[in-house]
């Protein structure tokens, strides 16, 4: 698993830290490895210029001091920076190693001639965006220039609530101790590149504030049945989907959440997906029954009038006040109103949008209707800052929400537990269905037991996974992803 701190956490770690070392300690091991890494890409890129931007943090002096142990080992560097904004001992040691120092039009010059640029310019402590030098300086930097960030990438958001364009767009990130939330968080992990963590030997007694899980995790979370085990043990999972109109989810979910292991699948639909999921999964059994989880909404037609379809709605709806953990999705979430949400849900439910649902269901919701209150939010603001409107819609509804994208986010109902961050999936998955095969995977964790965060987090890594093995670095189709299911499962649970 890997785990991210807060900016506060990792400066309270530090400074205790700090108190047990001989003063300079914990820079010069963050340092040295620092150049360990700068080394190794040097080799590797036989490259033959190195160009730190040096701000007046202590990025700036991990940079700088970087850059000087490099030069004592003969490689070319040079450092752009303001005179009158640098750390004192790193300068010394960048001059007396023979680093060139540069500044105005001397640095762009040799930042446009660079092969690796080493960004030092503001660290965990700045605000986002770039100072107008700096901004000329990653202006210059060339588009076959090897960029590392030093902790983070200059002028995102610490805290991953805010991607820059206009900021440092690196190749590789070396960050200390631990991950930040800028490297596991949308929309700022786009910024990152590749992650490298050099140990300084922190050490934290608070809880992260981002999660992921790896493919190793797998193994100890995954639902593996045992010897006593039947199809009621292992979960029954009840999926109300498709419609006239939207037919195809049905199939997809239940095919889904068979392939995933479900116990037993029951199925509520309308005419024609009812005969399609008769054909393509025989072994779901249809109508209602005796679940331990619903998957409510993939294709679901909230606004038919047609007889069977108000007779589906009524088993969504008796799914939503009823006792068993729901999973809603897709036309699902059409049905939360102020009615439902009020009530908030007592037990586990699960909510799966995507950036554009997400948008529309707090614009709905607003702030209630006793407050008399409304909002427009429009996806493009859910797009920008992603956990801060997922946050608003798991405090507004009293629900977990998994915001799903190329990086999917969970975001549990308590703000002191982590959020969940998954990125497991190639681009290839964004196509029509993927949806819905991932509301069916996930609804078999949530009738295995798993809780919706949890769930919601493991589902999302298998499914990338199986989507990825699929593809094969093509296209790939929904039902495929699903089929591919079992096959990466049993991958990752066999790795270790």
């Amino acid at each position: 698993m890997i785990e991210a701190w807060s900016p506060e956490d990792v400066y309270a770690a530090e400074a205790a830290l700090e108190h047990e070392l001989a003063s300079g300690e914990l820079m010069t091991r963050a340092v040295e490895g620092l150049a360990e890494v700068v080394a190794a890409r040097v080799s590797q890129l036989d490259a033959e210029t190195v160009v730190a931007l040096v701000g007046g943090g202590n990025n700036g002096a991990d940079a700088l001091y970087a850059v000087a142990q490099l030069a004592e080992s003969g490689v070319s560097c040079a450092a752009a920076l303001d005179l009158s904004h640098v750390h004192e001992g790193a300068l010394e040691a960048a001059r007396a190693a023979g680093v060139v120092l540069v500044s105005g039009a001397e640095a762009l010059e040799s930042i446009g001639e660079a092969d690796i640029v080493l960004d030092g310019i503001v660290g965990l402590g700045g605000r986002p965006g770039l100072p107008a030098v700096a901004a000329a300086w990653v202006a210059a930097i060339p588009d076959d220039a090897h960029v590392i960030a030093v902790d983070l990438p200059s002028g995102q958001a610490a805290d991953g609530t805010g991607f820059d364009p206009d900021g440092i767009l690196a190749d590789e990130t070396v960050t200390f101790s631990v991950a930040k939330p800028v490297h596991l968080l949308p929309p700022t992990e786009q910024a990152c590149g590749a992650l490298t963590v050099v140990d300084i030997g922190l050490t934290f007694d608070t809880r992260p504030a981002v999660v992921r899980l790896t493919f190793d995790d797998v193994a100890d979370a995954w639902p593996v049945p045992g010897p006593d085990d039947d199809k009621y043990s292992r979960g029954v999972v009840g999926i109300v989907a498709g419609g006239e109109n939207y037919s195809g989810a049905a199939v997809l979910a239940v095919t889904a959440a068979v392939e995933a292991g479900a116990g037993m699948v029951r199925y509520v639909g309308t005419p024609t997906p009812e005969g399609l999921v008769r054909a393509a999964v025989p072994e779901a059994v249809h109508g209602e029954g005796r679940v331990q989880a619903w998957v409510v909404g993939p294709g679901l037609d909230v606004t038919s009038t047609r007889r069977d379809a108000t007779t589906q709605l009524d088993v969504a709806r008796a799914a939503l006040a009823g006792e068993q953990p729901v999973l809603v999705d897709a036309g699902g979430l059409d049905l939360l109103d102020d009615d439902v949400v009020d009530v908030r849900r007592e037990r586990p439910t699960l909510l799966t949008p995507h950036a554009g649902e997400l948008a529309t269901l707090l614009t709905r919701l607003g702030a209630g209707r006793r407050s008399r209150k409304s909002i427009t939010v429009e996806r493009a603001a859910v797009e920008a800052e992603p956990l801060r409107h997922a946050r608003a819609l798991a405090e507004r509804t009293g629900m977990t929400v998994l915001l799903k994208g190329f990086t999917t986010l969970v975001v549990p109902v308590d703000p002191r537990e982590p959020v969940r961050s998954q990125a497991d999936a190639p681009p290839w998955l964004a196509t029509a269905g993927a949806g819905d095969v991932l509301a069916g995977l996930i609804g078999t964790l949530l009738a295995a037991g798993l809780d919706p965060a949890d769930a919601g987090a493991l589902g999302a890594l298998v499914h990338g996974v199986a989507a990825d093995r699929a593809s094969a670095g093509g296209p790939v189709r929904a039902l495929r992803v699903a089929h591919g299911i079992p096959e990466a499962v049993a991958h990752l649970l066999t790795r270790r």
